[in-house]
């Protein structure tokens, strides 16, 4: 997501934070058998099938008589079939090839290339040594809209390449040629860049020698790696899901990570730390994006500054290599790739599943102010992109990084599909995070030549197919040119084909897909992405608001949507019927409202773009100021609350304070229903200095910092991943369904009465853990005190059990989680719990301003955690005979729709507070469909 973007924003492209800077092909016949060893960072299956394709996005792509054109200036003609006398490289014959696969193949004594362009007439094949130092040239031919050429005797690794194209039609049919330029292979394996990150000597140098500095390779003679027999990958269940976001980069760069320096910021730096996400307690890593890009692309303004470094990686090049500079010591792109299987098989040894964030939405070429012209723009631009047709030149700008990639054109669709099978087969990735998966819905650009309304013409251009229809394209009043289906270029589509084409995809009918359901031209879909039976789960921005909100202590309607939030959002991903102002809910999207689960809402409190925990409790203004653009970039709208002083204080007043606020933060991220997910450093209380925008610093400002984590000095790294264990210890803090009036009960300072007005600082809730709803059994009791006030709490009888203390954010560290371990002993645990015996035996508990509390409910007699004080035979028969508490009344404003319940019928309530009959069935299933 770019930085400064929340859903539900109708923000304009130039109001997002980065703008400044940030910014295939019908069947054809099948190949020869690929060779085992071919697989060049992609899976031999992967290379097979792609001979004949399986796929319904082959429809409708322009049918070119099948044959073979000798291209512009050919040089092989008659040659591509004998010996030529100037051969280097090792190169013996210079072969016709054929068009599938796409990309570099093994193709036995040979090395095929295959590329797509439709508009092109002309492409030549670039080839170099490992070192660049020898290099010639191809011709390429062409079977329909596939240009290829087979090198005999090419050796099968250590070679680089690129491509060179040209066409016809300049800026005014929409292309992009420059037949001087060297572009990268979409397909390309694995790509050949710079040695080392962010060096910018060596940028200089590798620019003023070769021209260009990324080129294509691939690697047909290394062993395939050994995953072991018996591995297996975690297959975590969603409901069970902690997710940690960080970057390769940032996790190990530090110096203070204790690793080697050539291996700081690398796959292998990953590994090391494998030890400190166990410890925390989270089962997935979800990292930015891996794919390669140029983290020196800032470095091409006109007025490069030496400080800006793209250190997120939200600018694509190519979407099949590893980021070679993620390599340990400089390794190359064949060690990136071979390290991150390294990776992937430790973390999935230790438990810990790998979900990539994937930017199909733009690449890195930038928009048309931008000369960047790297791969897509000059092989075929009006394929890959999607165009304003009312201005015939102007790329349009959903992501607001200068293009937009036309994600549901055929071509580009089955591109992008490629590329995840490739990941999940070869890289045995878990799942996938899709930034502003919202572009992916819209309705891609049927570009074609035609007569301008404006300039006297009809108002209908030729069509030959692009869009699936065969029939003709017309412009609308402002000259917005529609695709075969007559819908406008860029419309959100209830079926977008690669929505779809992902969702039944059989490769990846096991991974995770996660929604950023939002885009940066105001497209708001939170709740509503296209989903496909529980598919996609999304990034829950509205979760992230609502409790900031809440735990600032703002005015309004928070108690009950901060109920809702931790209830999983049932209004959000339970009901069907959507809010009067969401626009897409109320239009194509309503058939994707509702259906959905509580693992549907991915939760957060922070990400990478916004503050950090720390920076959230201690700022209420971004200082952006080290970024270099007069502190303008970054989000405005942060809702966050310094405690008292803005930035860094030795107030110990506000220090305790922002301390409490982030284990309160914290404590309802991970007792909410649905997916939470921890920004790395956070664990520690990570600062930034207020900036909320950090994209382009390679340093301590976003390194995570090692010895911090490990002195722990507050302990809230001891208090989050307790918390983390404890929510993994407790199935009814992940629950597969909503929870209902059977199993929760609201609460107020008194119990069974809940404050839902707009001034209320103060929300409990009760959580029974038996899935038959016993009141009985145990449960949990957690309450928020949001206000600058104390309160005493009038703590629900529970039948047969008493109330213990786990957690109380208000106490100093380590007393805030009261776990057995190097910090606590069992007897001090024992100790701590019986001094709050004093209250909890009378069913009170006090609580301190801006605090949260945990209890759980332990048989009378029977110990909790270490041990728990027993009580009096008298306590115990008067707790025995207390009557079951009976569900809460639900806010005003929480809906009742037949997937959820927020309280019971009164029939319900006559019969000890607690249903007998099974629930109604979830939407999903009562429909028909699978859960997903």
């Amino acid at each position: 997501m770019r930085a400064g973007v929340m859903p539900g924003m109708a923000v304009q492209p130039a109001a997002i934070a980065r703008t400044a800077h940030l910014r295939q092909t019908r069947p054809v016949a099948a190949r020869a058998q690929v060779p085992a060893a071919a697989s060049g960072g992609r899976a031999p299956s992967l290379v097979a099938r792609r001979g004949v394709s399986r796929r319904r996005i082959s429809k409708g792509v322009p049918v070119v008589p099948k044959r073979c054109i000798r291209a512009r200036d050919a040089q092989v003609g008659e040659a591509a079939s004998s010996e030529a006398a100037d051969l280097k490289l090792g190169i013996t014959k210079v072969l016709p090839g054929a068009p599938e696969p796409l990309g570099p193949s093994d193709a036995g004594d040979a090395v095929n290339f295959a590329v797509y362009s439709r508009h092109g007439k002309a492409m030549v094949l670039v080839v170099y040594d490992e070192k660049a130092e020898v290099r010639q040239e191809f011709s390429m031919q062409r079977t329909d809209d596939v240009w290829h050429v087979a090198l005999a005797g090419l050796p099968k690794s250590g070679v680089l390449y690129t491509v060179k194209v040209d066409g016809d039609g300049g800026w005014e049919t929409g292309h992009r040629w420059d037949f001087t330029r060297e572009l990268l292979d979409p397909y390309a394996p694995l790509v050949k860049g710079r040695q080392f990150f962010g060096r910018r000597d060596e940028f200089e140098k590798f620019e003023t020698k070769l021209g260009s500095v990324f080129r294509g390779t691939y690697d047909f003679v290394s062993e395939p790696f050994d995953w072991g027999d018996d591995y297996a990958r975690p297959e975590v269940p969603y409901n069970d899901l902690v997710i940690y976001e960080t970057t390769v980069r940032t996790f190990t760069s530090s110096p203070t990570s204790g690793l080697p320096e050539g291996k700081r910021g690398t796959f292998l730096g990953v590994k090391e730390k494998i030890p400190h996400l166990k410890a925390l307690g989270v089962n997935a890593l979800e990292l930015l994006p891996v794919f390669e890009y140029d983290e020196l692309e800032f470095q091409r303004s006109p007025n490069p500054r030496d400080h800006m470094v793209n250190i997120w990686g939200y600018s694509h090049m190519n979407f099949f290599a590893p980021m070679s500079r993620f390599a340990a010591d400089g390794g190359g792109p064949v060690a990136a790739a071979r390290e991150f299987k390294e990776m992937v098989k430790a973390l999935h040894e230790a438990g810990i599943e790998v979900i990539l964030d994937v930017v199909y939405n733009h690449t890195v070429e930038g928009g048309d102010d931008d000369p960047y012209l790297l791969s897509f723009r000059g092989i075929d631009n009006t394929v890959y992109y999607q165009l304003n047709t009312a201005s015939y030149v102007q790329l349009l700008n959903y992501s607001g990084c200068g293009n937009t990639v036309n994600a549901n054109h055929p071509v580009t669709t089955r591109m992008i599909i490629d590329s995840l099978v490739q990941w999940v087969e070869v890289y045995h990735v878990d799942g996938f995070r899709f930034d502003l998966a919202s572009i992916l819905t819209r309705a891609h650009s049927a570009w074609q030549q035609g007569t301008r309304v404006d300039d006297g013409g009809d108002a209908v251009a030729a069509f030959s197919g692009d869009g699936g229809s065969g029939g003709a394209v017309t412009m609308g009043e402002e000259g917005v040119m529609s695709n075969g289906g007559g819908v406008p270029t860029g419309t959100p589509l209830a079926d977008p084909p690669l929505i779809e084409e992902i969702s039944m995809d059989p490769v990846l009918a096991n991974t995770k897909l996660i929604a950023e359901a939002w885009d940066c031209d105001g497209l708001n879909q939170v709740g509503g992405f296209p989903h496909y039976g529980g598919r996609w789960a999304e990034w829950n921005g509205s979760f992230r608001d609502t409790v900031r909100q809440f735990m600032k202590g703002t005015d309004g309607p928070w108690v009950g949507a901060f109920a809702e939030a931790l209830c999983g959002s049932p209004e959000t991903y339970g009901t069907s019927e959507p809010k009067e102002d969401n626009w897409w809910g109320c239009n194509a999207g309503r058939k994707w409202m509702g259906g959905r689960l509580p693992q549907h809402s991915v939760n957060f409190i922070t990400a990478h773009d916004g503050f950090t925990l720390a920076d959230l409790v201690a700022y209420n203004d971004k200082h952006n100021e080290a970024n270099g653009e007069g502190n303008n970039d970054g989000e405005q709208h942060n809702l966050s609350w310094n405690c008292g002083a803005e930035g860094a204080t030795d107030d110990t007043h506000v220090l305790r304070m922002r301390q409490r606020q982030m284990r309160n933060l914290m404590t309802a991220l991970l007792v909410a229903q649905g997916v939470p997910m921890i920004l790395m450093g956070d664990e520690y209380g990570h600062s930034k200095g207020g900036n909320n925008n950090t994209y382009c610093h390679d340093d301590p400002l976003n390194w995570h910092d090692w010895a911090a984590a490990e002195s722990d000095a507050a302990g809230l790294r001891r208090f989050v991943s307790s918390l983390t264990k404890f929510r993994h210890s407790r199935t009814e803090l992940g629950l597969p369904h909503f929870p209902d009036g059977r199993i929760i009960s609201w609460h107020g300072e008194k119990a069974d009465e809940p404050d839902w007005s707009d001034t209320s600082r103060m929300l409990a809730f009760t959580l029974a853990a038996d899935p038959d709803c016993n009141w009985q059994a145990r449960g949990l009791y957690i309450a928020w005190n949001a206000s600058h006030l104390p309160v005493t709490v009038d703590l629900p009888k529970w039948a047969g059990s008493k109330w213990v203390a786990v957690a109380d954010t208000a106490k100093p560290a380590p007393y805030d989680f009261l776990a057995a371990d190097d910090k606590l002993s069992a007897a001090e645990v024992r100790g701590a719990q019986s001094a709050m015996s004093m209250w909890t035996d009378d069913a009170l508990y006090p609580m301190l301003p801006r605090s949260c509390i945990i209890l759980e409910s332990v048989p009378l007699g029977e110990q909790a955690g270490p041990a728990v004080t027993a009580t009096t035979a008298g306590e115990a028969q008067r707790r025995a005979a207390s009557p079951a508490p009976p569900p809460s009344t639900p806010p005003p404003s929480s809906p009742t729709p037949q997937a959820f319940e927020f309280s019971a019928p009164p029939a319900a309530q006559q019969q000890g507070g607690y249903w007998n009959a099974p629930p109604p069935p979830p939407a999903w299933q009562a429909e028909g469909r699978g859960e997903g």
